[in-house]
């Protein structure tokens, strides 16, 4: 090792002076020590695969060790890469280091690398292990995360503990976790819960909900309004929405007399004392409100059970939370930031996601012509109001999430020339037969084709930036003289 460039290279490191560093540690030999600080100063200039490449000569290096830290980091910086199974690779070798002080590290990364191909179990699994890691100094995020994927394995209860949990270890701002919590509150039909929580969350006014937590909370919020009312209970006004409300008594439906007194067919009546009347008064209202109480139950349950079949029925015919109207209208409008991941199926590749973004255009007002659905699958039709001008038509198709609906591909229509019949452009690319196509048609496209321009390079700019690591490469692998 040269020394004296090691040292010029750590302490232009310590200033921030990346550049520097990096072209002294070029001049140094390649042990371990040398190649894991150049793989930190590669992370530092977002050269990712560089800095997996010299990661993995510093763990080539037996002699130095650190073989937790090492993988930690090499799987950080794979995945900023794009590279998400080896990144997985390296990261699950970073937990199972016995003399690794930090493992929680490598679990939370491996979460976001199970996270981004899609296997929210194993995600969910690596979440659960970084929050009870206990030298992790802000569970809370783990736990959120772990919330975040009962979400999306449809497991809502689940979900509200892991959030709850979060709260009673977070010590920064609790606003994103209390909005996460009403999210899983209306999904598990907790509404009173959910508003309350999404109240939390926005109370001190720092915090602004999502387009989709704004509209769950103003669903949450007409639900408990529309149950609330001048009843003593919600059971008791759910029983009137049910129709069990009104001028007569629920449980005494008849108009029976309601006498308090033993019934003279009461074996003994005539033989009992006064005392012994008034303990039977007692016994006999006793017995009639507890029977009044399990009717009171028995009614709840069979419209809570109307309800539930209501759902059933919905979910079968299509519906859910988000809707497919509020999917569409947030992958356009993400489109404009170039990061449309959140609205995507698991199963959309990396390719088919880079030829969504290249078709969907910028800065469009749309509007939704028709929605085709069963159970599992939905079509909508929508027609985008291009800001060059003009309009173009897309057919977004969407697969079934848990109770909501994500996207799975985006085509574009273009109608030929004396064609009743649009033709489809499937995964963003365009049909030549439209050579022919109407003036109007051909302006649309070229509106289109400089809007996918536009969109094109701004998503391979955002990309590259949404590739930054969540967090910096550890301070303990900085090497040590």
């Amino acid at each position: 090792m040269d020394q004296q460039a090691y040292d010029l290279a750590k302490d232009a490191y310590q200033r921030g002076d990346w550049a520097s560093a990096l072209a002294a540690l070029d001049e140094t030999a390649t042990d371990g020590a040398t190649q894991h600080l150049r793989g930190n100063t590669l992370m530092k200039l977002g050269l990712y695969a560089d800095a997996a490449q010299a990661y993995k000569a510093a763990l080539d290096d037996v002699s130095y060790g650190k073989v937790g830290a090492l993988s930690c980091n090499r799987g950080r910086a794979l995945l900023a890469a794009g590279d998400v199974s080896a990144a997985i690779d390296a990261l699950t070798t970073a937990s199972q280091d016995p003399s690794y002080a930090t493992p929680y590290k490598a679990y939370v990364a491996l979460g976001n690398a199970q996270t981004r191909r899609g296997d929210f179990r194993q995600a969910g699994i690596a979440y659960r292990n970084a929050a009870i890691d206990e030298n992790n100094p802000d569970p809370s995020d783990s736990l959120t995360k772990l919330g975040k994927c009962f979400m999306q394995l449809g497991r809502p209860v689940d979900a509200i503990e892991a959030f709850r949990t979060a709260l009673d270890f977070s010590t920064a701002s609790q606003n994103s976790i209390y909005a996460e919590l009403g999210g899983a509150y209306v999904a598990a039909n907790r509404m009173s819960e959910a508003v309350d929580a999404y109240a939390h969350a926005t109370a001190d006014g720092t915090f602004e909900l999502s387009e989709t937590q704004s509209a769950s909370f103003q669903a949450a919020s007409r639900a408990v309004a529309a149950v609330v009312g001048t009843s003593p209970s919600e059971t008791d006004a759910l029983l009137a929405a049910a129709g069990f409300g009104g001028g007569y008594d629920p449980l005494d439906p008849a108009g029976s007399t309601g006498e308090y007194m033993p019934s003279p067919e009461d074996t003994g009546f005539f033989e009992v004392t006064e005392n012994e009347i008034m303990q039977q008064e007692i016994k006999k209202s006793f017995r009639k409100k507890r029977r009044g109480c399990g009717l009171k139950v028995f009614l709840l349950l069979l419209l809570l059970a109307a309800l539930a079949g209501a759902g059933a029925w919905m979910y079968m015919h299509g519906y859910g939370w988000p809707t497919q109207e509020m999917v569409v209208e947030q992958l356009f409008k993400e489109a404009d930031s170039g990061d449309i991941g959140n609205v995507l199926a698991p199963s959309v590749s990396s390719d088919e996601r880079s030829d969504i973004e290249a078709i969907l255009p910028v800065d469009a007002k749309i509007s939704l012509s028709g929605i085709d659905c069963d159970m599992n699958n939905s079509s909508v039709r929508v027609v985008a109001a291009l800001a060059e001008g003009g309009s173009q038509s897309y057919v977004v198709n969407m697969v079934r999430d848990g109770i909501g609906w994500k996207v799975s591909q985006v085509n574009a229509e273009y109608t030929s020339l004396g064609e009743g019949n649009p033709t489809v452009s499937t995964s963003g690319t365009l049909d030549t037969s439209t050579q022919a196509a109407t003036e109007e048609a051909a302006t649309n496209s070229e509106a289109l084709a400089e809007a996918q321009g536009e969109q094109t390079e701004d998503a391979a700019t955002a990309e590259a930036g949404a590739e930054q690591p969540t967090e910096e490469p550890e301070a303990e692998t900085a090497p040590q003289e």
